[in-house]
């Protein structure tokens, strides 16, 4: 939970006190790789703080999975839009590695934002990382090959490709493995 104090500490100058009530919201889990964190067609109830490990966000399909993000140590993860709406989520939200979360209930923000001075913040701050990544994603879609999104990810999280499997990045950079392949022989 230290980690976690340190990135609130350093992000939002959370008092003692902000920290109390916040920590007492907080729970620790772990979680296997492969593990699922959140499900298709399960309500989200939970934003979570990744002290640890690697989490990959996509839709399952019968043939090939459309991944459609990463989040790592240092970020938080959620089905927002299911948090927000309280509606089933249509994609799933899985541990790439061994993954240890601190995990915020709905409930237990709503509680924050009610008795502590920096709660607002928090929740602001954490729901507009989650917006950049995912307009940053639909850009990078629209306005680029996909060599170019393969080299502007390999410049901007070269831990990805050191980390994840490269179907998943294939999946996420929207081309299949052997098109991945092809782009990864002609740039080296």
């Amino acid at each position: 939970m230290e980690e976690i104090r340190t990135y609130f500490e350093e992000h939002y100058g959370i008092s003692t006190s902000d920290w109390a009530i916040f920590s007492s919201k907080l729970h620790r889990k772990e979680l296997k790789k492969k593990e699922t964190l959140l499900d298709v067609g399960q309500v989200e109830n939970h934003l979570s703080y990744i002290e640890q490990g690697i989490v990959r966000q996509y839709i399952p399909l019968e043939t090939d999975d459309l991944t459609f993000g990463f989040m790592f140590s240092g970020s938080f993860v959620s089905g927002y839009d299911s948090f927000l709406t309280k509606k089933p989520s249509e994609y799933k939200l899985e541990a790439l590695t061994e993954v240890v979360v601190w995990q915020l209930s709905y409930e237990g923000l709503q509680e924050v934002y009610e008795s502590s001075q920096i709660g607002n913040l928090i929740g602001r701050k954490a729901s507009e990382d989650l917006y950049l990544k995912k307009s940053k994603r639909e850009i990078s879609l629209l306005r680029y090959s996909a060599e170019e999104r393969y080299l502007k990810l390999f410049e901007e999280r070269p831990e990805l490709i050191r980390e994840i499997p490269l179907k998943y990045i294939a999946s996420y950079i929207g081309v299949t493995p052997q098109a991945l392949s092809r782009i990864r022989r002609r740039i080296s």
